[in-house]
């Protein structure tokens, strides 16, 4: 009687499992050690990862300067300009709203909290002493916070700027040549190069849909929470249109956090009355977001479950910060449509695609491939 080869006496429902288990378990410690790599590179993995985010965004104005005669290369540099011209007004905006308004808000936060704790001091028992010490703790924690801040300031400066030029360095090479990134896929095996190109134009198209969708819908939020604002004469209304539009960035918690701090200004500088309609106001915006905004704009993008963002959120903010909050929900769409495609069959690099975009690569207009991927 000849001896079972190893594993092969346990039943099959268990060497199915054990196989799983094994191969979670190697795909978990692939990832964890990506991660660990990433943050350990992280002054060169951000400013890439933020540039292929904005190659997403900005291959489309790239394409089409390129349409109209531009060659790739001015059509590249054209773009990293507009690009840069956009970051400084935003940046300047956004600085000169929170120089000339953020005492306001703060002020108004602060007599916010206050009016607050004297609610809280009338009720009954433990109740007020809770409240009132829970709020004078979350101001301390605000203001410790703020003195880290400014003493960290000079370094984090440092760090932005080198990390900001980087990105634009970047920006133009990938706008110029990220039509040739096909190209260097082709060179692997035939059937490893179509599917590898494949994902990367899965993702890539998800990620800039998503990018775009979530940059108008920002921009529509922002807007209509500002005129909502100064028609009901609250201060900071500048700087807290501006907040809303960077938390669109972060789905939920972002919309939360500005829409909250918005109620707060207004309930301490025009009363409760004006802080319900403020409430009333961006309720209603971020109904239209969800229900109309949401279905329409970002219809052919992926659509992500509340919970997998969420779960995305944290994830990203554990690993770095709010940058990694930021970050994250673009690269887990871009995940979900690769799966996706993959689960209904459709990962393939189609012949007409690939003629279109080598069509293209050769003249001045570089089709939509031009992007990083090749697949804008």
């Amino acid at each position: 009687m000849t001896a079972a080869p190893p594993g092969q006496e346990l039943p099959p429902a268990l060497r199915t499992a054990a196989l799983w288990s094994a191969a979670l378990l190697l795909i978990g410690a692939a990832v964890a050690g990506a991660v660990w790599l990433a943050v350990m590179l992280r002054f060169a993995v951000v400013p890439l990862i933020i540039t292929l985010l904005g190659v997403a965004l900005l291959n489309p104005l790239s394409v089409r300067l390129q349409r109209l005669g531009l060659h790739r290369t001015l059509a590249a540099a054209v773009t990293t300009v507009v690009l840069l011209l956009a970051l400084a007004g935003g940046g300047f905006l956004f600085v000169k709203s929170l120089v000339d308004e953020a005492g306001d808000i703060a002020s108004a936060v602060d007599e916010a909290g206050q009016e607050l704790s004297g609610l809280l001091g009338n009720l009954p028992g433990d109740a007020a002493q809770q409240g009132t010490s829970g709020l004078r703790e979350l101001t301390d924690q605000l203001t410790d916070s703020a003195a880290q801040g400014l003493m960290g300031g000079l370094s984090l400066a440092a760090q932005i700027v080198t990390g900001g030029i980087l990105a634009l360095v970047l920006t133009f090479f990938l706008l110029r040549d990220g039509h040739r990134f096909p190209r260097l896929l082709a060179t692997l095996p035939a059937p490893h190069s179509d599917r590898l190109l494949a994902i990367v134009r899965t993702g890539y198209r998800a990620m800039a849909g998503y990018m775009r969708g979530t940059t108008l819908i920002a921009l529509i939020d922002s807007f209509f929470i500002l005129i909502g604002l100064l028609v009901l004469r609250v201060p900071g209304a500048l700087g807290l249109s501006v907040l809303v539009f960077l938390g669109a960035y972060v789905p939920f918690v972002g919309a939360f956090l500005s829409g909250t701090l918005a109620v707060l200004v207004a309930f301490a500088d025009r009363g409760p009355a004006i802080a319900l309609w403020t409430l009333g106001v961006v309720v209603a915006v971020q109904q239209i977001e969800g229900q109309l905004l949401q279905p329409v704009i970002q219809s052919r993008t992926v659509s992500l479950h509340p919970a997998v963002v969420m779960l995305a959120i944290a994830g990203g903010a554990g690993v770095a910060g709010i940058l990694g909050a930021l970050l994250a929900v673009p690269f887990v769409a871009a995940l979900f449509a690769i799966v996706s495609d993959a689960w209904h069959g459709r990962l393939t690099a189609g012949p007409a695609e690939g003629g279109e975009q080598d069509s293209h690569s050769g003249g001045n207009s570089g089709g939509n491939g031009g992007g990083a991927a090749g697949g804008g």
